[in-house]
């Protein structure tokens, strides 16, 4: 592990360095990004600043300084680079009141970077019962705010899957905790729109870009007709669904390994070439 705060290279990364008062710790007041990293070199890292950005302006606070969160970056990127990592960055209110309201104080800003593991090949999905709030304040935002995924998550691994996956209150299909979901129904792959209460997800987008798929919202239900799954997201990349709470979805069908195989192409594309040339990173 490799870890950067306010400014500073951490010699121990696992040294005390955020206060007890921090939002972000006490109320979970914060937002954060997750980045691959392949070889050292960041993937698709202005759409993720970016997406960082909104997210800190949904939640209410200031735009993240975009100098001094690439300046971290670079700075945990420095030396052997890891074959492939995962960069997290995470922005928080700062110290605060130990309650809702917030103080005067100076975000936090930390940037952390560890080893990734590969994918397993296909995932295992859990339908849970409590539902996503399309409504909500927090919908559509990357917010510290995990723990529903949490306790999610957690259900899905009793169950014997590896990712859980949310309706929302009008019972339409919604997202993973940290996915977006794929579906292929009469040929035709189909992915909820926005407005369900999903992550505006960046292997998301990018997936509709380069291989295409229709936005619709339809009853979770809809699952139960799908000749074929896929999750996406900055650590599974295109990873095929091989069950689906009971069902058996069988071996990857043709327009998951297509969106695969586009994928593992296009991926070279927007993987930064030398990360330490971008603006306010040297």
């Amino acid at each position: 592990m490799r870890a950067w705060v306010n400014g500073h290279q951490l010699a121990d990364p696992h040294q005390p360095v955020v206060q007890v008062s921090d939002h972000g710790f006490t109320v979970g007041d914060g937002v954060f990004e997750a980045v691959k990293v392949v070889d050292g070199r960041p993937f698709a890292l202005d759409r993720h600043l970016a997406r960082l950005r909104v997210s800190a302006l949904g939640l209410g606070l200031p735009a993240p300084d975009d100098a001094l969160v690439r300046q971290g970056i670079a700075a945990v990127l420095e030396g052997e680079p890891l074959p492939l990592g995962r960069l997290r960055i995470t922005v928080t209110g700062g110290p605060g009141p130990l309650g809702s309201g917030r103080g005067d104080a100076e975000p936090t800003v930390a940037v952390v970077l560890v080893p990734l593991e590969e994918a397993a090949p296909a995932a295992r999905v859990a339908t849970v019962p409590w539902p996503r709030n399309e409504r909500g304040a927090l919908a559509g935002l990357k917010t510290t705010s995990y723990a529903e995924n949490v306790v999610a998550l957690a259900e899905a691994k009793r169950r014997g899957a590896d990712e859980a996956v949310f309706a929302n209150l009008a019972g339409h299909l919604c997202e993973g905790t940290g996915s977006n979901v794929f579906y292929a129904v009469g040929g035709e792959l189909r992915t909820p729109t926005l407005a369900s209460g999903c992550l505006a997800g960046v292997t998301r987008a990018l997936v509709i870009e380069w291989v295409g798929a229709r936005e619709v919202d339809e009853p979770i239900e809809v699952l139960a007709e799908a000749e074929e799954v896929f999750l996406a997201s900055t650590t599974r990349d295109v990873q095929p669904v091989s069950h689906w709470d009971g069902r058996d979805l069988g071996a990857p069908g043709p327009l998951t390994l297509a969106a695969a195989a586009t994928w593992r192409r296009r991926e070279p594309e927007l993987l930064d070439p030398d990360v330490s040339a971008s603006p306010g990173m040297r």
